[in-house]
């Protein structure tokens, strides 16, 4: 039951990339609280939102990018009780109300420097009047709200109150298999076959419509229909068409549609070409998602590792899963994984992290092929250790605090540039 309830803690609809979304849905918040449109915004915003916010385009603003776009779209037409589908129903009038506010409003950017990596506040004024709200930790995660000077709500903002429901601690890869085998599928089905249905489409959307830098049909054009091709393809172009603005929504896993997408279409993929039943391909998700949640648990859910080295290591372990793998072959697949890709940096969402989901799915086919046939990367070997769980957690300190530097590094080349 508690596997069951992360599952669905961790799975959720968003329409766009999770970290504009959520700076559109807390300015949306902050209108709703001020009760009227405002004629000054200040956005204080986290390093990480900068990184993760200033180059993806906004669905539904008429292309535009950045801070200031995701603000002036949750004001104008983002709805306050749609969390990350705050953007999702959006009329051509209100795109038109979205530029002319971009363009004529006062919209003020400032870097706040609270120490939490996913951290925002949305002040709005009209007139004399003022309203704040600030998100901080997860996406949609409101720690407070004023209006006037007086406090509407608050909560100290602890991750400790975002995970009080759900107790992460039980996951391991072993219980995370053994769980595999013995769910029953009906009790995932729901949230599973809604994220295949989303996903799915996306990435067909992608390879319809070239969005992006069409990455997805220059696999298919230059190396032909092969699974380990189209696995590839599919998660490309899911990626290009959600960065590149495009309106569908998708399943996120751990705060990110691009994990999300990341972390399914390559097991959806090969369960086709492998003739899998629709059980085993419940089976195999379930293991895809939770192995990606464990290790994102103890990275954070915003890092300088790159979320794909994630995904696509739950999706190598779904894949295994696929072929008949057991514990010892999916513990195989994960130390392949973490040899070949820890140290991939996030330089924020983009349209290029489609290129980053090509590399982290063509590693785990590849780590997947290599832990059915009994070869892994052994433990006097860089930084795995004989104990999976141990080389998980070797992974994610390296993501979580070494590449702490490299963080900093990337956000001030990020943001001198000419």
């Amino acid at each position: 039951n508690m596997f069951i309830r992360i599952l669905n803690s961790e799975m959720e609809l968003a329409t766009g990339c999770t970290e504009p979304i959520a700076l559109a849905y807390c300015a949306a918040k902050a209108r709703h609280a001020l009760g009227r449109m405002p004629d000054r915004v200040r956005a204080q915003v986290s390093g990480n939102i900068i990184k993760n916010v200033k180059s993806v385009t906004v669905p539904n603003t008429g292309g535009q990018k950045g801070i200031r776009a995701a603000v002036a779209a949750g004001i104008v037409a983002g709805d306050e009780g749609a969390g990350l589908e705050a953007l999702g129903n959006v009329t051509p009038d209100q795109i038109r109300d979205i530029e002319r506010f971009a363009a004529e409003t006062p919209i003020e950017v400032v870097p706040l420097e609270s120490g939490v990596l996913l951290d925002m506040i949305v002040t709005v004024w009209s007139g004399e009047h003022e309203a704040s709200v600030r998100i901080s930790h997860s996406h949609t995660h409101i720690v407070s709200i004023r209006v006037d000077g007086n406090t509407l709500f608050s909560e100290d903002g602890s991750v400790e109150s975002t995970e009080a429901t759900v107790d992460y601690a039980l996951l391991t890869v072993e219980d995370i298999c053994a769980f595999a085998d013995c769910l029953d599928p009906d009790d995932v089905s729901d949230v599973l076959d809604r994220q295949i249905e989303c996903n799915t489409a996306i990435a067909a959307e992608g390879l319809k419509s070239g969005w992006g830098a069409d990455i997805g049909n220059v696999l298919l054009d230059t190396y032909g229909s092969d699974v380990r091709v189209r696995a590839r393809a599919q998660a490309a172009a899911g990626s290009d068409a959600r960065m590149s603005g495009c309106e569908l929504p998708v399943i996120i896993v751990s705060g990110s549609g691009n994990q999300g997408i990341c972390a399914t279409m390559p097991v959806v993929v090969f369960a086709e070409e492998n003739h899998n039943t629709d059980e085993e391909l419940v089976r195999a998700l379930m293991l895809s998602h939770l192995t990606a949640i464990y290790i994102k648990q103890s990275l954070g859910v915003l890092s300088a590792l790159c979320g794909c080295v994630v995904a696509s290591t739950g999706s190598s372990c779904g894949i295994t899963y696929l072929m008949g793998g057991k514990y010892e072959q999916v513990s195989y697949a994960v130390k392949n994984m973490i040899a070949n890709l820890t140290g991939m940096i996030c330089d924020g969402a983009k349209p290029s992290c489609a290129l980053k989901l090509t590399s982290g799915v063509s590693t785990a086919v590849l780590s997947a092929m290599l832990a059915m046939q009994q070869k892994c990367v052994s433990s006097v070997e860089g930084i795995i250790d004989d104990d999976v769980d141990k080389s998980i957690h070797n992974l994610t300190s390296i993501g979580a605090e070494a590449m702490n530097e490299t963080d900093r590094k990337v956000l001030e080349i990020m943001t001198h540039k000419s």
